[in-house]
């Protein structure tokens, strides 16, 4: 028999004086990032409605959901019920989760059996098979993609630039790093990443080592003030950090897109999922063209 998973401890108060969180649980057989991902999105949806987050991961045999299924139950005695979001394939596993009190977003009874229906094809019902290794050739790639992203990071080697799918650019501390691990981890995307800086800005140059590659770039913007801010968090009271410099540096990068017809989008308000959403329509332009 296996042994129970722990549970995550019990959830924090709100703060007096402020709205109470409804809580919030996704609960998975694997990962939980697609039962993340697609609640969230709904989520998103209420932004007045303050949620306190919990994942539940690996839930896997009836001993370890009926431990969840407690847990859920409990959070019913609570002064806001929770919402609980579903990814599990394992009908026993599922049916045990699905007996709670707590309401629940099963994301796949109900479309599983719809879509075998439809093909004439009964599925696995195997975890794995929701959260991505089921198509070799394509986890492979993104594993590839991530290691090139992490090796051409801020703009460290040159190896092997020529594959690169896309370049972005920005100045120091707009996010280039994190949108180029998710772009590489979740679509297999080859990204290389380099910061502009003073001597770039000042010439409406791209750096040396992109030289040639304007079309293959993309570049990040952000508020002067949220870049202060991020990078007042490294350097506090420095010239890097100051409101001044920031200014100059987002200005003049935003003139070095403009002379090299190179896209950009503003990160300031936008998610990392947003973003490379858009980098990717963009290479979807880009390749429409070039055809």
């Amino acid at each position: 028999m296996s042994s129970s998973l722990p549970i995550p401890p019990p959830l924090p108060s709100a703060p007096e004086g402020t709205a109470t969180a409804v809580p919030v649980f996704f609960i998975s057989d694997s990962t939980g990032i697609s039962a993340e991902t697609m609640g969230n999105a709904l989520l998103i949806q209420f932004p007045s409605v303050p949620f306190e987050r919990t994942l539940i991961p690996f839930v896997r045999s009836v001993e370890e959901a009926r431990g969840v299924r407690a847990r859920l139950d409990a959070a019913m005695a609570g002064p806001t019920a929770p919402i609980v979001f579903l990814t599990v394939v394992d009908e026993a596993v599922r049916e045990e989760l699905l007996a709670t009190r707590a309401p629940v977003v099963d994301f796949v009874s109900g479309h599983l059996g719809q879509l075998e229906a439809q093909l004439g094809v009964s599925g696995d019902h195997a975890p794995a098979r929701l959260h991505g290794v089921g198509d070799s050739h394509r986890y492979n790639r993104r594993m590839q993609a991530v290691e090139f992203a992490i090796e051409h990071d801020d703009g460290q080697s040159v190896r092997a630039l020529e594959k690169a799918d896309v370049v972005l650019i920005a100045p120091s501390r707009c996010g280039k790093t994190p949108t180029s691990m998710y772009l590489a981890l979740m679509h297999g995307v080859f990204v290389a990443n380099y910061p502009l800086v003073d001597e770039d800005l000042e010439g409406e140059v791209l750096p040396a080592s992109i030289a040639g590659m304007a079309e293959r770039c993309f570049g990040l913007l952000i508020s002067p003030q949220r870049l202060s801010s991020v990078r007042g968090e490294r350097m506090p009271q420095s010239r890097y950090a100051s409101l001044e410099q920031t200014r100059w540096e987002l200005s003049r990068a935003r003139r070095v897109y403009d002379v090299h017809g190179i896209p950009f989008v503003d990160s300031s308000s936008r998610s990392v999922e947003e973003m490379s959403t858009l980098i990717l329509q963009s290479l979807e332009r880009r390749g429409a063209q070039s055809r």
